[in-house]
């Protein structure tokens, strides 16, 4: 089968990015992977001189560091979980100024979650991190809340909204998950057919999968707070925003999802962008697909929260 092509804008990015950074091939390369997101971390204090019209602090749910930006009149929260397949990233990383720099203008709080990484802390620790960061933002900042995150953060952020279904709240506002990673099985026909392609492929897909639930990944004994593709009831779910690129590993879960949560009556938008790879729109945000990426999440966040 013959994989769909990268866009036109997107291709040179992609390969001067792979020249640089080469998707995860064995669990040995993590910590190499850690030094390179760390390069793009920033304090809180580079922060808040970089977004002078809000509060900026660090908070803390019990261990759980959360960067917590305030705007003078907060109009809602996003409560954003980074990326970085379960491995790697931080709270202090891009994801959560690249919500700011595109959602900033509706005047939402953004808390992010500095969770646990396996496979030092595997499967439920970065879970449960996320789950106590969740219920204080709830508990400390007014107004509806949007769960987020994107890729590893978009399937936790889905798993943590199933929990909270489950236990009947906290009560969310809606679920924005860009790019998810939400099975294990690393099965679809986008994950074999582009393996050895993107930034995130099959096999790194798989080391991720792996150092989040050790010799559980694939088998039936995961659990959907772990995989939120492998949950049985997408029913009664928040308002959800999907999206992904046509040429990813993630593309076939993220559509299967967004079907399930349709087939269970539930409110789902999806966006599948054409020729985009794993997280094209913060790596090629000038891109014109990258630019329709951020607006569309933007239209969404307005029409949810009634702006």
């Amino acid at each position: 089968m013959t994989p769909p092509r990268f866009d036109p804008e997107l291709a040179p990015v992609i390969e001067a990015l792979r020249a640089v950074r080469p998707s995860l091939s064995r669990l040995d390369e993590i910590p190499g992977r850690r030094e390179l997101n760390a390069a793009d971390n920033w304090t809180v204090e580079q922060v808040a001189a970089a977004y002078p019209a809000y509060r900026v602090t660090e908070e803390y749910a019990g261990e759980v560091p959360l960067l917590v930006v305030r705007p003078a009149e907060s109009a809602g929260v996003v409560y954003y979980i980074h990326g970085g397949g379960l491995v790697a990233g931080s709270h202090l990383g891009q994801d959560a100024r690249n919500l700011l720099a595109w959602a900033g203008e509706l005047n939402l709080t953004v808390v992010s979650p500095g969770y646990r990484l396996a496979p030092e802390h595997p499967y439920p620790a970065p879970f449960e991190d996320c789950h106590a960061g969740l219920l204080w933002t709830v508990e400390n900042c007014a107004g509806p809340v949007v769960l987020g995150g994107a890729s590893a953060g978009g399937g936790l952020a889905a798993a943590t909204a199933l929990l909270a279904r489950d236990r009947g709240g906290p009560a969310l506002a809606g679920q924005l998950l860009v790019c998810p990673m939400l099975d294990d099985r690393n099965d679809t026909a986008s994950a074999v057919d582009l393996d050895g392609r993107g930034l995130w492929d099959r096999t790194a897909n798989m080391i991720g999968w792996t150092a989040y639930l050790g010799d559980r990944r694939g088998t039936d004994d995961v659990p959907a707070y772990a995989a939120p593709a492998r949950a049985e009831d997408l029913s009664g779910l928040p308002p959800t925003f999907l999206d992904v690129g046509s040429v990813e590993t993630f593309r076939d879960e993220v559509i299967t999802y967004a079907n399930r949560i349709w087939q269970a009556g539930g409110d789902a938008e999806l966006h599948v962008w054409p020729g985009g790879f794993h997280g094209f729109d913060s790596l090629a945000p000038e891109a014109k697909v990258s630019r329709a990426a951020r607006a569309a999440r933007l239209t969404w966040l307005r029409r949810l929260l009634g702006q």
